[in-house]
């Protein structure tokens, strides 16, 4: 196969990771919501927050950056099951429990006021990002602790604390943890690479546990993303149901004939096709960075081979000069400061 390992790794680190001043910036956001939502229950004598927890791709680290900021940034807001009833101590409903902490956290200073919907309560910025408030409550049952989200069916036994540990615990399991998750980033930005893609393939979730199952580790990144993807591939192939790695007899996709597995199957697919020629002998640089371009619809790739090429003419233009400097009767002598001298 022939060597991209550096491209792919200028690719994840210039175009998919998250740049800390965007972590920063949602950061600062959600702990504003943390203040609003804390402030607005003791103004309206509602009950304490026993905890604030961060969750899902950015808890995890595997968030991509977005050119339109289109960031969703989860944190859970917990109470204990005992503070959430009403002034007759009836207990709140799962919906009762979302719109508190919505009229919580809107003090007025959104141009769009917070909104409740299935699983949480959103908070909506104009830079294009989201704060999603999923609300849980801890439950104590006979010295038994466990959590239930409010959800639109009702209280569902859920904590998404779970998958972070999960996946940390995939990563330390891992040959090379670090890779890993930029593998989860890379394969992630695959399937957001197309705009007709968007909401047509596996989510994110999915594809992170697809990663932790089929994870291939290799020394060049590139041989590690190619045989990631083929096995996650190949294992959609006999199977396209993907187990919620957490929730026991639950699962990530609908069904077993799930579209959006099946659709990421092809799309998986039609990138290995893609990148056929690089196993070609005489496969070029140029045609192998032609194919990484063809996978992520983008020019980063053949831009630095053109940024190679220009350098390498640069050099030979200035080791020409030299030599024709040479050739002219000069001396061809410098000192150590770049000064010619006799």
């Amino acid at each position: 196969m022939f060597d991209c390992a550096k491209d792919v790794l200028s690719f994840h680190d210039e175009k998919v990771t998250l740049p800390q001043s965007d972590r920063t910036a949602m950061r600062d956001r959600r702990n504003a919501n943390r203040d609003r939502s804390r402030k607005g229950l003791e103004k309206n004598a509602g009950p304490p927050i026993d905890e604030h927890v961060v969750q899902g791709s950015y808890a995890m680290k595997t968030m991509l950056r977005h050119d339109a900021n289109d960031y969703d940034i989860d944190d859970g807001v917990y109470f204990a099951k005992e503070d959430l009833v009403g002034p007759r101590g009836a207990e709140l409903t799962s919906r009762q429990a979302r719109e508190m902490v919505r009229d919580a956290v809107d003090d007025g200073s959104f141009a769009d006021a917070p909104e409740v919907h299935g699983n949480c309560v959103r908070v909506v910025y104009k830079k294009g990002y989201h704060v999603d408030m999923p609300v849980y409550r801890k439950v104590s049952d006979d010295g038994a602790v466990y959590y239930e989200l409010a959800s639109a069916s009702g209280w569902k036994r859920s904590d998404a604390r779970d998958v972070t540990e999960w996946f940390d615990d995939v990563r330390s399991a891992s040959a090379d943890g670090v890779q890993l998750r930029r593998i989860v980033r890379l394969i992630k930005k695959f399937a957001k690479s197309r705009d007709s893609w968007s909401g047509q393939l596996l989510s994110g979730f999915g594809i992170t546990a697809l990663v932790a199952q089929e994870f291939v580790h290799y020394t060049r990144e590139d041989e590690a993303l190619y045989y990631t993807m083929k096995a996650i591939r190949d294992r959609l192939t006999w199977n396209l149901v993907v187990a919620h790695p957490v929730t026991p007899n639950d699962t990530i996709t609908d069904g077993p004939e799930d579209p959006k597995a099946r659709r990421l199957k092809g799309k998986l697919t039609e990138a290995i096709d893609n990148m056929a020629p690089l196993f070609a002998s005489d496969c070029t640089r140029n045609e192998a960075l032609g194919c990484w371009d063809k996978v992520f619809f983008t020019t980063h790739f053949s831009e630095r081979g053109e940024a190679r090429d220009v350098s390498e003419k640069s050099v030979a233009s200035t080791s020409a000069a030299i030599i024709g400097s040479q050739s002219d009767g000069g001396s061809g002598i410098f000192s150590a400061g770049g000064s010619r001298h006799a």
